[in-house]
């Protein structure tokens, strides 16, 4: 394949092309996760990062997305918070860990906060190409552990007012991993631009091996077979210091995933973006604990009408 590049606004219509390039120039390869069909050299763009959600029945996983960032931005690599949201992490745990999660490397990496350190960066330097956080490391291949990082690395970069993103993958499933990729390193890049004061830019995502596995074969045709509506993004994150909303997630999160208290009250003086991601995990833990008529509740309190398909579908499996 001559150029290997795939660039769309939004996350559904980039999986789209990427998918159907790999089954149409694909190479047999056989890891040991079973035989796959790989491309080499790719690179993804997604000009609008907030259209990270795919509206597809079948990849629209918006809790295990943001359960699966709020596991990072907890700083954790805890087994029993992630597989909360995914049960497949259970088969890659060394012990009660994920060697490989993100949390620890992007907050305390060996006593440094990786994230912190770039938002510095771009502050005191807008034009500086050292805002970068580095995830897979040399230590992750002198051992054996059941999982160490896809990510490589990822850089921003604030040029004409705007924070670019470039996330660098050594190996990265079309399928499985990458609509949890482009949700997550997105809010992050999200999350660094309001702590920067800079508008969101770009996202560009360059994988080594992106590959599809046979085994998932009939869900990427049901997946090429649906149609969606191409284009329709997240709100925007409120502008200005994020990481209060973040930390009344956090707090909100955990106490939904331990069957803690947590007083609903309070979002009623949070600002609508922050209330809805939370109001969607108290979704995720209700559609749990078989609770359709709170849902139904905590749809109508909804702020954007985005996430309602996700909640519908919570629903449609409760009745």
């Amino acid at each position: 394949m001559a150029d290997a590049c795939f660039s769309a606004e939004t996350l559904d219509d980039v999986m789209r092309s990427a998918i159907a390039g790999i089954q149409e120039h694909g190479v047999p390869i056989s890891p040991s996760k079973g035989p796959a069909v790989e491309l080499i050299g790719v690179l993804i763009e997604i000009a609008n990062p907030r259209a990270r959600l795919s509206r597809t029945e079948t990849r629209g996983k918006s809790f295990s997305c943001l359960g699966e960032l709020c596991w990072y931005l907890a700083g954790s690599n805890d087994l029993s918070f992630i597989s909360y949201y995914l049960s497949a992490y259970k088969r890659l745990a060394d012990g009660n860990i994920i060697f490989g999660g993100y949390g620890p490397r992007l907050f305390n990496w060996r006593g440094v906060n990786q994230l912190e350190n770039v938002i510095t960066v771009l502050r005191g330097r807008p034009d500086s190409r050292k805002a970068v956080i580095q995830l897979f490391d040399a230590h992750d291949i002198a051992k054996e552990y059941n999982d160490v990082p896809c990510t490589c690395t990822l850089q921003f970069m604030k040029r004409d007012g705007k924070l670019h993103m470039l996330t660098n993958m050594r190996s990265n499933d079309a399928w499985l991993g990458l609509p949890h990729d482009v949700f997550c390193f997105t809010m992050l890049q999200e999350i660094v631009a309001r702590a920067a004061s800079v508008e969101l830019g770009t996202y560009k995502h360059s994988v080594g091996s992106l590959h599809l596995y046979e085994k998932n074969s009939k869900g990427v045709q049901r997946f090429l077979a649906e149609g969606w509506q191409s284009n329709t993004p997240m709100p925007p994150m409120p502008v200005g210091d994020p990481w209060p909303g973040i930390a009344l997630l956090l707090e909100a999160e955990s106490a939904f995933r331990t069957a803690a208290s947590f007083d609903a009250a309070r979002l009623d003086d949070v600002d609508p973006y922050w209330a809805d991601l939370i109001r969607l995990l108290q979704v995720f833990r209700c559609k749990n604990d078989k609770d359709p008529e709170t849902i139904e509740t905590l749809r109508g309190r909804m702020s954007s009408k985005i996430y309602y398909p996700f909640i519908d579908k919570a629903l449609s499996g409760l009745r």
